[in-house]
C-alpha cells in the first residue's frame, strides 16, 4: 500500500487500494483502523496491524479460519496461508463458557412455531452500538416489512443509554416479533424457519451465515466487517447492503425495501446453498480444509525442536 498512506496508516488520497485484480479493492476510508474516531486508537490499531503483518511475511505458514471456496484469489496469492475452516464453536459448554450474556432458548421454541424460510432473524454481535435515532428507525423498518424476524438487542446497545423502542411497539409486533437479549446463534441459524440474517458482518457470524446456507443484509459497523460485507454483497452475491441518508441513518423504508428485495429474489438463496455445499465440503476428509490441517500436523512433524508457533 505504498503511496496510499503515511507512516500512521492514514490515507493519503482516496485512491482505491488493490492488492490484485481479482481481490476485492479496499477503499481508504474502510480499512479497518480508520473506523474508530479517536487518532490515538487509530494509530494504535494501525500499528498493531503492521506488526502482525509483518509477522506474517515471515511465518512459513500461517493457519487462518477459512475456506478456499470462499477466498481462492486471496490464497493464490499468499500460498503460506493456509484455510482450514470453516471454524465453528459449536462445543461450548453448557455453563455458557465463551459467551458474553446468558443466552435465550426460548427463542428456539418460538421458532418451531413459525413454518420453513419465514423468519428473518437480526443480529449485530457483541460490540455493535446504535443511536436511539437509528435504532428506532430499525424497529419501524421491521414492522414495515411485515415479516417474521427475531431481533436480539443485548444490553449496551443504545450508547449510555436506555434502549427504548417506539410507543405501542411491542404490543404491534407481538404476534409476528420475538425479541430476545442473547440467542444460540449457532442453533437459531441452524434452524429450519430461518430465511436470512440482518449481521454487522464479523467473520464469526459471516461464517456461520455462509455454512448455513443463509442469505445476508448487511449492517457493518468497524474495521474487518465492511470488506466481509463486499465478500458477502460483491463476490458472493449473497446479501444486500444498505444505503444511508444524508444524515448517516438508514431509514425504515430503505430497511423494509431491501427486507423485500432480498427475501423475493431467490438466486440469493440458491447462491448461499451452492456456497454451503462448497464449504462443508472443504472440512470433510479430502475437503481442501481438511487436507490443509492434515498437511500443516505433518509439516510439524518434520521441522526440527527449534520451530516456534504462535
Amino acid at each position: 500500500m505504498t503511496g496510499s498512506i503515511n507512516n500512521n496508516g492514514i490515507p493519503l488520497n482516496d485512491d482505491m487500494i488493490r492488492l490484485s485484480e481479482t481481490i476485492p479493492p479496499i477503499k481508504p476510508a474502510n480499512l479497518p483502523w480508520i473506523c474508530v474516531e479517536n487518532m490515538a486508537t487509530k494509530e494504535i490499531l494501525f500499528q498493531h496491524t503492521r506488526v502482525v503483518a509483518e509477522w506474517a511475511v515471515l511465518a512459513e505458514r500461517v493457519i487462518c479460519n477459512s475456506s478456499i471456496a470462499l477466498e481462492p484469489a486471496t490464497f493464490n496469492q499468499f500460498p503460506q496461508m493456509l484455510p482450514i475452516g470453516p471454524l465453528l464453536a459449536s462445543n461450548r459448554l453448557a455453563n455458557q463458557r465463551g459467551h458474553f450474556w446468558q443466552e435465550d432458548s426460548t427463542c428456539l421454541k418460538w421458532l418451531d412455531q413459525q413454518s420453513a424460510c419465514s423468519v428473518l432473524y437480526i443480529a449485530f454481535g457483541s460490540t455493535t452500538i446504535l443511536n436511539q435515532t437509528q435504532f428506532t428507525e430499525l424497529a419501524l423498518g421491521l414492522e414495515l416489512s411485515n415479516r417474521l424476524f427475531m431481533w436480539v438487542v443485548r444490553t449496551g446497545m443504545i450508547a449510555n443509554e436506555t434502549v427504548t423502542f417506539p410507543d405501542g411497539y411491542v404490543e404491534r409486533v407481538r404476534s409476528r416479533g420475538k425479541v430476545v437479549s442473547w440467542a444460540p446463534q449457532l442453533k437459531v441459524l441452524a434452524h429450519p424457519s430461518v430465511a436470512c440474517i440482518m449481521s454487522h458482518c464479523g467473520w464469526n457470524s459471516t461464517l456461520e451465515g455462509v455454512t448455513n446456507g443463509l442469505p445476508f443484509l448487511c449492517w457493518p459497523y468497524i474495521a474487518d466487517q465492511i470488506l466481509n460485507e463486499t465478500y458477502i454483497c460483491d463476490m458472493w452475491k449473497t446479501g444486500l447492503g444498505f444505503r444511508k441518508d444524508e444524515q448517516g441513518i438508514i431509514t425504515k423504508e430503505e430497511i423494509k425495501c431491501k427486507v423485500e428485495h432480498l427475501l423475493s429474489a431467490k438466486s440469493y438463496k440458491d447462491r448461499a446453498l451452492e456456497i454451503k455445499k462448497k464449504v462443508r465440503s472443504s472440512v470433510k476428509p479430502g475437503g481442501s480444509s481438511h487436507q490443509n490441517i492434515c498437511n500443516f500436523i505433518e509439516w510439524i512433524h518434520e521441522k526440527d525442536t527449534d520451530t516456534v508457533i504462535i
